[in-house]
């Protein structure tokens, strides 16, 4: 069962790759992910031996790439080099594939701003349907705290549908955060209508992220609700300092970047300035689960059902206990699972009809074992 199936690696052949190459690895393990590892070359190189020298240099670092990712247990497709302008490429690589995430570094000009984002990055954001993880320079990617903000759009509900996921899988702490963006208007006859206004825009924003958040699952996940007024992109790049958070994650409406979270410049001020890594979700999911339906081992079965189950599928779960029922009928671990399962999902009476199940086995289990006792004492 995997929920992250496959990641391009855009490399960029400089010092920070090797970081990158380190984080795929692990981001690969913990999602049994295949990395398909790609590089751009430029396709105006005249000098035939200039050409010639790229190539050589691209295949060679592309193919030490592959056999470290080989030699870390990591599931690797063939490198790719493409020819062109980078952002355009690595976004068309990304579909042709079918991968689940692009995962590229930062980019950062440190010459001009503390966290500017390269302009190749900054690109594929405003351009790749597929979500984007960016890794900034010299992170290692720890992550134990996560933000997701969140406007109440549909691109942050996909956001946060994944963050929870990802939380859960990382073991991480996820942060939700709702900005009621301040009134500031010159308009105001008085400094007291003008508060009265924000206070009323604060509640209501309140009364809508508590609608927001009944759609989602949060059992067994550390999570905490942050509700902030003020300048959206100020408060979540507030929110990340003041929280040590490690990871951002946020939903992007077409090609200006966040929907009625950030728009326009404030989008570019929270990619450029954030000081974590971050990743942005746009149509698609990064978490998708793909089952491997053919496989007749019960515990391979069982133990997937266990994993979706810790990931938050718990529908996906049920299925998955279910299908190692047809393997084994009398296992009663996977009868209590589903039990619990349907108590999470407050369905009380299909609850009670596996828990029944599962005693039923237990008394006839029992009941095998005193017959088989008896018969020994007789001597039968």
């Amino acid at each position: 069962m995997k929920i992250l199936n496959k990641i391009l690696l855009a490399e960029d052949l400089v010092s920070s790759a090797q970081n990158l190459e380190k984080i795929a690895i692990s981001l690969a393990k913990t999602f049994k992910s295949t990395i398909v590892p790609l590089h751009v070359l430029p396709n105006d190189i005249v000098n035939p031996k200039v050409k010639k020298l790229l190539d050589e240099t691209a295949l060679s670092r592309l193919g030490k790439t592959s056999e470290t990712m080989k030699a870390n247990g990591v599931s690797v497709e063939a490198p790719l080099i493409k020819y062109g302008v980078a952002h355009d490429q690595i976004v068309m690589a990304a579909t042709s594939v079918n991968a689940n995430m692009i995962l590229v570094g930062s980019g950062e000009d440190k010459e001009t701003e503390n966290f500017k984002l390269g302009t190749t990055t900054e690109r594929i954001i405003q351009n790749s349907e597929k979500p984007v993880l960016v890794i900034k320079e010299d992170d290692t990617f720890n992550v134990k705290t996560i933000l997701c903000p969140v406007d109440f759009s549909n691109p942050s509900k996909r956001a946060l549908n994944n963050a929870i996921i990802i939380a859960r899988r990382l073991e991480a702490k996820l942060l939700v955060l709702s900005v009621s963006e301040e009134e500031t208007s010159t308009w105001f006859s008085s400094k007291e209508e003008l508060d009265k206004e924000n206070a009323e825009r604060f509640e209501n924003n309140k009364e809508s992220f508590a609608q927001f958040l009944k759609e989602f699952k949060f059992m067994d996940l550390e999570w905490v609700k942050l509700e902030r007024m003020g300048n959206p992109s100020q408060e979540i790049l507030n929110t990340i300092v003041a929280n040590n958070v490690d990871l951002l994650i946020m939903g992007t409406a077409g090609r200006s970047g966040l929907n009625r979270l950030v728009i326009g410049s404030v989008t570019e001020k929270v990619i450029r300035e954030v000081p974590c890594s971050f990743l942005t979700l746009k149509s698609q999911d990064v978490i998708r689960v793909h089952l491997e339906t053919e496989i007749r081992d019960f515990e391979t079965v069982f133990a997937s059902a266990e994993q979706l189950e810790k990931d938050g599928f718990y529908e996906e779960a049920i299925e998955q206990y279910k299908a190692s029922l047809g393997i084994n009928t009398m296992h009663v671990p996977a009868y209590s699972a589903i039990a619990n399962l349907f108590d999470k999902l407050e369905k009380p009476e299909k609850a009670a009809l596996y828990r029944k199940s599962a005693n039923e086995i237990k008394e006839r289990i029992w009941y095998s074992k005193v017959e088989e006792e008896a018969r020994k004492l007789r001597g039968s």
